[in-house]
């Protein structure tokens, strides 16, 4: 059994690390549909109304029907909540609520319906109010997460298919063929929020840490994952289709003008700020890490405050790297010039 053709730009590389057991997943797929457990989808939203509904008619076209929606709105001033009231009469979906959201920024946002003690679920799944669902989108997530022991912290996250407002083709997220781990999260997110479903495992590591003050709430999730010895599934699937428009918290990042952004945030000390950011939360969660990567974090922290030839000495012995050939390039880069 393949998966079906959603693809029409290209064809997606198969090279992925689910290929070992992509057709078990198809398999474990096909029995979800009858065990059925429960997903909670974490909707955030904020004067989202142009492309809600688009979003919301995804999520109830799923081939998994066993779906609660619990939508936090940060303080909209459109129709989007004349929007999501209309979805929870439907009464399509066994659970829908809607919540206020803290006002203080997506990730405050996300994190406040993580931190939830109302929301009980089998698995938990982030979404934005922008994007559209691919059917199948929670029933590979959760096929693959099913083969993880129920004690382990578990994050699936995919490529996206990168749309424009009107949902046209544009390009899909990089592909990225190096394992995840903690050594990568420190520097690089594989995985975007859109894209994520963890077990509930995952779910109350982040409970644990969630008051912490992080740059996104993906990356977090990818962060501490590793850090705390869970296992981070990356497929190479695209299950999202991610739009572009004026109004992205985050943009993508695959073609040369975004590079070119990014290599502007470099120069400008942005990428240093975020790590700033981030090991600082780290520190103050030290106490969830691995030994292993409690040494890794040490050993980066220390060479980010060396001078020239430490600093690269350190940063190399720390093992941190990124996903591509040029990622690695801006990131020495940036190690050189103190960037980062």
């Amino acid at each position: 059994m393949n998966r079906p053709e959603t693809i029409e730009l290209a064809e997606v590389p198969e090279a992925k690390l689910l290929n070992d057991y992509d057709e078990k997943v198809v398999d474990l797929a096909v029995d979800i549909a009858t065990k059925a457990p429960l997903v909670a989808v974490l909707l955030c939203t904020r004067n989202g109304d142009r492309f809600l509904e688009e979003q919301m008619d995804s999520i109830y076209a799923q081939d998994h029907s066993n779906v609660t929606v619990w939508a936090s709105d940060d303080g909209s001033e459109d129709d989007t909540n004349l929007i999501l009231d209309r979805y929870r009469s439907l009464g399509e979906k066994d659970g829908f609520s809607i919540r206020s959201g803290p006002r203080e920024g997506f990730v405050a946002n996300f994190h406040s319906l993580i931190y939830c003690p109302d929301i009980q679920a089998d698995y938990y799944a982030y979404a934005d109010q922008d994007d559209i669902w691919e059917p199948d989108k929670l029933s590979y997530a959760i096929a693959a997460l099913e083969d993880v022991p129920n004690d382990i912290p578990a994050l699936y996250c995919s490529r996206t298919r990168v749309v424009d407002e009107n949902g046209n083709d544009m390009d899909f997220s990089p592909l990225f063929e190096k394992p995840p781990s903690f050594a990568n999260a420190l520097v690089q997110n594989v995985g975007g929020g859109n894209t994520m479903v963890m077990n509930n495992a995952a779910r109350e590591l982040l409970r644990v840490a969630c008051d912490s003050i992080v740059v996104s709430h993906d990356w977090w999730a990818y962060i501490l994952t590793t850090g705390a010895g869970g296992t981070v599934i990356y497929d190479s699937y695209p299950s999202v289709r991610y739009r572009q428009h004026d109004n992205n918290m985050v943009g993508h990042n695959s073609d040369w003008r975004a590079r070119l952004v990014r290599l502007r945030w470099l120069l400008k000390g942005r990428f240093r700020e975020w790590n700033n950011i981030n090991t600082q939360a780290l520190q103050q969660v030290r106490h969830l890490l691995t030994p292993e990567n409690q040494s890794i974090l040490d050993e980066f922290c220390t060479a980010r405050k060396q001078w020239l030839i430490p600093r690269i000495w350190g940063v190399k012995r720390s093992g941190v790297y990124r996903q591509t050939l040029l990622g690695n390039l801006g990131l020495m880069t940036a190690v050189i010039l103190k960037k980062f």
